[in-house]
């Protein structure tokens, strides 16, 4: 550990390293979204944050992707990646490194992994034999297999037997030290029916997994055996160490791990549970490493009800999306509409309902009228009434004070959706306070102080409610802030967290009569609902 760590507080987090056997999909924008969040929101607490995301790109799927096209495998990879960049950038996702297990600096990682595991004893030659899914990269139970022998998750691929010479990793030997763990660090796998998933996987018995394939040249070579090429799992999973080196740095197990590691926070979708839930830490454990804090798999999406999938023909084109309705409005229906860590919808119609309802008429409306009160009622300045001024019975007071510890709560628990609901009843109280306390007609009977403590009280609930939002809406909180004229940049990283920290800006009362106004303007367009064709 270096000096920083001892006075900082460092956050790694990562999203699957994806695999780039095709485009990006909206499933893939999901997780990363999330991370996104989660990274803005540690940066507003004032920690050192590492986002890592990636590609992973050996294996056999790819290189029959790539013969198919008639390329070859590095080829196909460097022309899917950048589809991986523009997508996050559209998001307004701001990672800090971005892996490629393609990377020459990874292949020097992963055999000195390899070599510490297999100096333990961990890793033999044996005799593979089973079904094998080319699009899981994953031997089969056959007792999992669906009708046909098609895959369970790749339901119209029929999976391949094999038979072949592959070198294991020992993760049989791991299975009480796994339970131990697991007991030991309850919070290690989330949510909780994630967990109990694992448990009852690893309670059945776990065996050795193939570490190696033959006949395959789309991969780093076995260090000690120049026949057999890694297995995608074994090497992708490292990608994550990988990316924890500084870019100047010798490659080297000691460097990467020196400023980050362990990882706080590995953010996956369910399908990849076991890997990241019983491979990793057991190979972490053999290679005798600290295990990181936390595996949280979410569920999948549907759309309109239904699995998406091309064969249905109702995929959802995450670039589309962002085009037709921008980032804020992408960002914010899937992490207040979805309960993170279960099965959620997409729904076009909803999509547009939610947007309208809270963002174009709770809250955008909210400031918008309040402003124009404000040029009406106080000349364009800021109400000069004191937040001490507001009694602490206050109905927005009262749920404003406590709402920064709540929200903090909620983000860190992952459960987004609770943070956008409590932030939405202070908007919704807002919006009723207004319209009980009419302004307009305490300013008729003359009672100025009252109209101004009435502003003030909406004008600041809305401040709050932006700041708050401010991960999973950055560019609608920017608006916010600007208008309210505070001039702060939520997705400039070098600024917000000392110009906003979160001890202060969570916190209820911070507008002061100082401010200067900006000029009131729409902060997100009302949508037209869809036409039937």
């Amino acid at each position: 550990m270096n000096l920083v760590d001892k006075t900082e507080k460092t956050f790694a987090l990562t999203t699957p390293l994806y695999y780039v056997n095709d485009v990006p999909h909206i499933g893939s924008a999901y997780t990363t979204i999330a991370a996104d969040v989660v990274a803005r929101f540690q940066r507003l607490l004032g920690h050192r944050v590492l986002l890592i995301t990636g590609t992973d790109e050996h294996g056999q799927k790819i290189q029959r992707s790539a013969e198919n096209l008639g390329k070859g495998p590095q080829e196909f990879c460097d022309e899917i990646v950048p589809s991986f960049v523009r997508l996050w950038e559209s998001l307004d996702i701001q990672y800090d490194r971005f892996s490629r297990t393609t990377a020459a600096r990874h292949q020097a990682i992963v055999k000195e992994f390899f070599l510490r595991v297999w100096e333990n004893g961990d890793i033999y030659q044996g005799q593979q034999q089973g079904w094998y899914c080319v699009s899981c990269e994953e031997f089969k139970e056959e007792r999992d297999l669906l009708e046909g022998r098609r895959c369970p998750i790749h339901t119209t691929k029929e999976v391949e037997w094999r038979d072949e010479q592959n070198y294991f990793f020992r993760l049989s030997k791991y299975q009480t030290k796994l339970e131990e763990f697991y007991q030991f660090r309850p919070d290690f796998i989330q949510p909780v029916s994630r967990r109990n998933e694992v448990l009852n996987f690893v309670s059945q018995g776990l065996q050795d997994f193939s570490i190696s394939r033959v006949n395959l040249d789309w991969g780093f070579p076995v260090p000690v055996d120049s026949k057999h090429t890694l297995y995608v799992w074994f090497d992708a999973l490292l990608g994550y160490v990988t990316a924890l080196l500084e870019p100047d740095a010798e490659p080297t197990l000691a460097n990467a791990l020196k400023t980050w590691w362990p990882i706080n926070l590995h953010l996956i979708g369910k399908d990849i549970l076991r890997f990241h839930a019983v491979y990793w830490p057991a190979m972490l454990m053999s290679a005798d490493l600290t295990l990181p804090e936390r595996v949280f798999g979410h569920g999948f999406l549907t759309k309109d009800g239904q699995k998406m999938g091309k064969t249905l023909g109702n995929t959802l084109d995450p670039i589309a999306l962002i085009q037709r309705y921008g980032s804020d409005a992408v960002r914010y229906y899937f992490l207040k509409e979805i309960e993170f860590g279960k099965d959620g919808d997409f729904n076009e119609v909803r999509f547009i309902n939610v947007l309208n309802a809270d963002l174009a008429n709770d809250l955008g409306n909210l400031l918008n009228r309040t402003l124009n009160m404000v040029k009406k009622y106080c000349a364009g300045n800021m109400p000069s009434i004191a937040n001490e001024a507001i009694p602490i019975e206050n109905p927005l007071k009262a749920i404003g004070l406590p709402l920064g510890e709540q929200v903090k709560q909620a983000y860190e628990g992952l459960a987004f959706n609770q943070a956008c609901e409590a932030i939405l009843l202070l908007v919704q109280a807002s919006n009723k306070f207004i319209d009980e306390q009419a302004p307009w007609t305490l300013y008729k009977q003359g009672k100025q102080q009252e109209v101004e403590a009435v502003l003030y009280a909406v004008l600041e609930s809305v401040r709050l409610a932006a700041y708050l939002l401010s991960p999973i809406i950055p560019n609608i909180s920017n608006d916010i802030y600007l208008q309210l004229g505070l001039g702060i940049n939520f997705n400039d990283q070098t600024e917000s967290p000392i110009v906003a920290p979160f001890a202060i800006h969570a916190t209820w009362g911070l507008l002061s009569n100082k401010q200067q106004l900006g000029e009131p303007r729409p902060i997100f367009k009302r949508i037209e609902p869809l036409k039937n064709d």
